[in-house]
C-alpha cells in the first residue's frame, strides 16, 4: 500500500512529528514564526485524548510541560527568540530535574522583538548557553520540512532516552517553507519511551545512578511518590549541599551526553572526498551551500558541504577530523559568527575559516557562498 503523501508547511510537519513521537501534551503560547506548531497541535491533540492548553506567557508554558512531563506524558512546547528568552529559567529547571521535554524554537531576528517574520539562525547558542550554570544541551537542526518531522521524532527519543530537554531549531525558512512530506508507517522511525522503574515504589528513588547515569523515571499519579526540585539534590530528590554528592551529580548529567556523543551526533558529508575547500552550514542555509557546491565543482573547483544536523553537542571530532584534508572552510550563517567561531575552535588553526554572515532577514543566497569559495581558493 502506497504511503501517505502531503504538502505541508515545516511548522506542520513538526507538529505531526511530535504526534508520531506519542506526544500527548502541547504547553505554549503563541509567537511568530512558530505559531503554526500549536495551531495544529490543538486540533490534533483532542482527538487522540490529549492535552492542548494555551498558557498566560512563555514561562507558564514552560512550566506547564514540565509538569505534564512529570505525569509520564511526552510534552511539546514551540516558541521563537523573544519566548526562548522567558523560558530558560525552567528550562534549566528541567536540566536540572532531569525532565524530557522537546522545544521546538523556530529562530528569526534579534535581539528582543527583532525582525519577527524574518530568518536567522541565531539562537544556536541560547540552546547551549541561555540557562545558567554547567548543563548538557542536545539541539537539531533540521534542513527540510521532511527532516523536521523526522529530527522532531528524534528529539523525543534523545530527551525521553537521556532525561533531559531538547530543541529543535529550524530557521524560519524550513518552518515555513511548504514541501512534499512522505509520512512514515507506523514503526518505521524508532520511538523511544522513557525507562521505567524496575523497582517498587517503597525503593524508589528519582535519581538513582545504581541504573546508570540516566536513572528510571516514574511518573506523579502513579503509585510512586518522589520529590522534585531546582535545587541541587541527592538520589532521593531532596535538596543537598554536601559537596561530593553535588559535584558527581552534576558531572553526571553531563557525562550521559558526552559518552554518548557518537550515537547523538548526525551530520550529512557532501562531495568531501577529494575537497579543497569546505562548507560548514546548517538549515536553510545548507541548501544554498549545497547548489553553490555544485556549481564550484562544474568549475572544477573541488569544494565539499559539511552539513550540520546536531549542532549541540557540536561535531568537534570530525571538523577537526576535516582540518587536515582541507585548505579552507568557509561559514555561510544567518547570525554574526556563532557557528563560526565553533568551527574556528574545533579547526585550531590548521586551515583558513571565512564567515559569510547576514543579519538583514534575506536568506544567504548560492552567489554569495560561490563567490567566497572562489576568493578562499
Amino acid at each position: 500500500m502506497a504511503k501517505k503523501v502531503a504538502f505541508l508547511q515545516g511548522n506542520e510537519a513538526a507538529a505531526q512529528g511530535a504526534l508520531y513521537a506519542g506526544c500527548s501534551f502541547f504547553g505554549g503560547y503563541p509567537i511568530t514564526p512558530s505559531t503554526e506548531v500549536a495551531e495544529v497541535m490543538s486540533v490534533e491533540l483532542p482527538k487522540i485524548g490529549g492535552k492542548f492548553i494555551q498558557m498566560e506567557d512563555e514561562i507558564a508554558a514552560m512550566a506547564s510541560v514540565i509538569g505534564a512531563s512529570l505525569t509520564g506524558a511526552k510534552a511539546l512546547t514551540a516558541t521563537s527568540g523573544p519566548g526562548l528568552s522567558l523560558k530558560q529559567e525552567l528550562i534549566g529547571y528541567a536540566c536540572i530535574a532531569e525532565t524530557p521535554v522537546v522545544i521546538v524554537n523556530v529562530m528569526r531576528g534579534g535581539p528582543s522583538t527583532g525582525m519577527p517574520t524574518g530568518p536567522s539562525q541565531s539562537d544556536v547558542m541560547c540552546a547551549k548557553w541561555g540557562t545558567h550554570g554547567d548543563h548538557a544541551a542536545i539541539c537539531l537542526v533540521p534542513a527540510s520540512v521532511q527532516e523536521l518531522f523526522e529530527e522532531t521524532v528524534r528529539a523525543f527519543n534523545l530527551a525521553e532516552k537521556y532525561r533531559m530537554p531538547v530543541m529543535v531549531m529550524p530557521d524560519e525558512i524550513v518552518a515555513h517553507m511548504r514541501e512534499r512530506i512522505v509520512f512514515p508507517e507506523p514503526g518505521e522511525l524508532e520511538v523511544i519511551d522513557r525507562a521505567a522503574p524496575s523497582v517498587s515504589p517503597a525503593e524508589y528513588k528519582p535519581y538513582d545512578t545504581s541504573f546508570g547515569d540516566v536513572p528510571p523515571l516514574a511518573a506523579f499519579g502513579s503509585d510512586y511518590r518522589f520529590h522534585v526540585t531546582g535545587l541541587n539534590k541527592g538520589q532521593d530528590g531532596f535538596p543537598t549541599t554536601k559537596a561530593a554528592w553535588v559535584q558527581a551529580e552534576e558531572e553526571r548529567q553531563i557525562r550521559k551526553v558526552d559518552a554518548n556523543i557518537d550515537e547523538i551526533v548526525t551530520f550529512e558529508e557532501y562531495q568531501l572526498e577529494d575537497a579543497e575547500v569546505a562548507i560548514i552550514a546548517f538549515g536553510s542555509t545548507s541548501r544554498s551551500a549545497r547548489f553553490a557546491v555544485n556549481e564550484a565543482r562544474k568549475q572544477g573547483i573541488k569544494a565539499g558541504l559539511f552539513r550540520i544536523k546536531t549542532f549541540w553537542p557540536f561535531p568537534d571530532k570530525q571538523i577537526a577530523a576535516l582540518a587536515g584534508k582541507v585548505k579552507a572552510f568557509i561559514t555561510p550563517e544567518m547570525n554574526l559568527g556563532m557557528c563560526t567561531g565553533e568551527v574556528k575552535r574545533c579547526v585550531e588553526g590548521k586551515a583558513t575559516v571565512e564567515g559569510i554572515f547576514r543579519v538583514d532577514g534575506e536568506p544567504i543566497n548560492p552567489g554569495q557562498i560561490l563567490e567566497k569559495i572562489k576568493e578562499v581558493m
